[in-house]
């Protein structure tokens, strides 16, 4: 009898999880860190403040949209290029042929982002990721998103491109947040980036502390450097260079000799751990886990049920490492665009939610998301 009280238990739990009002939470606990984080540089907290009310005003309306029966997701990636001057191992984008060295023809103009921003802003999006290719080699999207206060742009940059004019363009605008791509100390980032990347960020983490600018720091985590990047030495590194955000992104491997610095079970309960214990421990920093925990949001929260993405040619996407479209926001809306019947299959056909053994399901599922990308287009 108890095992039956047990199992209706559980499943009034599955039935009652709200997963916009999970997501909504976790941008405003990410919010709530930031400012903490931030209380002693009175510039950047008081556009904090401007921005957790302008993110509770976009709760509202997803919220009403939710309740006409249209879920809007509060993050967006982008990829506003497709070129990048780095060669890093293992990359997922170049080895889908999304990242080239030289300029791509047919990308998206600075107009028609900021077409999408307007858009994103009007629908409650709150967060735009900023990604490639490598993202400072478009300017000119980066100046059209300070256009956008009420919504907070992180740049996701090699840092190599990083100059006088962007350390001034980020503060004058306080939306725009610079984060640099780093595996760990200099030994292990430069064998994965290239010789000399290492010192080139420290020396762009000096600069920005120097100026009282925010920035955080992207890492890749794999089996060869999960222990170094969630160690307290580097950590304490970071933060003493005025870093207020770290956000560890799983390496997920796209091609079979790469496998083996994908992290398991083991190695992704580890971080899930220490993440939490330096959310107590060391609050200073915010902590960001992607893919994260799928586990606590349902399942995975790709295709318009937490995020989607679009690339730099204007297709959209379920997630950066599931580069299957069969819309372009050229043609249409956001809106209409996280109605494809793509995304639609995805979040309605049970896929985000499969059991997997990686930290991306849409990959290791990938044969299943081709098949469905061809239905939808007959």
């Amino acid at each position: 009898m108890s095992i039956l009280k047990a199992d209706s238990r559980m499943d009034n739990d599955k039935k009652e999880f709200d997963l916009q009002e999970y997501l909504t939470r976790g941008v405003e606990r990410v919010v709530s860190e930031a400012l903490r984080a931030t209380l002693k540089d009175p510039k950047e907290s008081a556009f904090m403040l401007k921005f957790s009310a302008a993110t509770k005003a976009a709760a509202k309306r997803r919220r009403k949209l939710e309740e006409s029966g249209e879920h809007i997701p509060t993050f967006l990636i982008a990829s506003i290029t497709s070129e990048c001057n780095l060669h890093c191992a293992g990359c997922y984008s170049r080895c889908n042929h999304a990242t080239v060295d030289a300029v791509p023809v047919c990308q998206l103009t600075g107009e028609e982002w900021l077409r999408i921003f307007n858009e994103a802003d009007e629908l409650g999006i709150s967060f735009i990721l900023l990604a490639g290719g490598e993202p400072m080699l478009r300017r000119d999207i980066i100046e059209a998103a300070a256009k956008k206060p009420n919504i907070l742009f992180p740049i996701f940059t090699n840092g190599t491109y990083m100059d006088e004019k962007y350390f001034e363009l980020f503060d004058k605008n306080r939306n725009l947040l610079p984060v640099m791509s780093i595996e760990g100390e200099r030994e292990i980032t430069d064998k994965r980036r290239g010789e000399g990347i290492y010192d080139k960020l420290i020396g762009n983490m000096d600069e920005l502390h120097r100026r009282g600018l925010i920035f955080g720091a992207s890492v890749t985590v794999t089996k060869e450097n999960i222990r170094e990047v969630s160690s307290d030495s580097f950590l304490q590194k970071l933060s003493d260079r005025g870093c207020k955000a770290v956000i560890f992104v799983e390496f997920v491997p796209v091609t079979d000799d790469s496998k083996e610095l994908a992290p398991g079970d083991e190695e992704r309960e580890y971080l899930h751990a220490e993440i939490m214990r330096l959310r107590e421990e060391r609050p200073e920093m915010v902590y960001i886990s992607f893919p994260g925990d799928e586990k606590s949001s349902g399942g995975c929260v790709a295709a318009g049920r937490g995020f989607f993405h679009i690339n730099s040619h204007g297709g959209a996407e379920p997630c950066p490492f599931s580069p299957y479209s069969d819309v372009n926001v050229r043609n249409t809306s956001l809106r209409e665009a996280l109605r494809s019947p793509l995304f639609t299959a995805l979040r309605d056909g049970g896929v985000l939610m499969d059991d997997h053994e990686g930290g991306c399901v849409l990959y290791e599922k990938r044969e299943l998301v081709e098949a469905l990308l061809t239905r939808s287009r007959q």
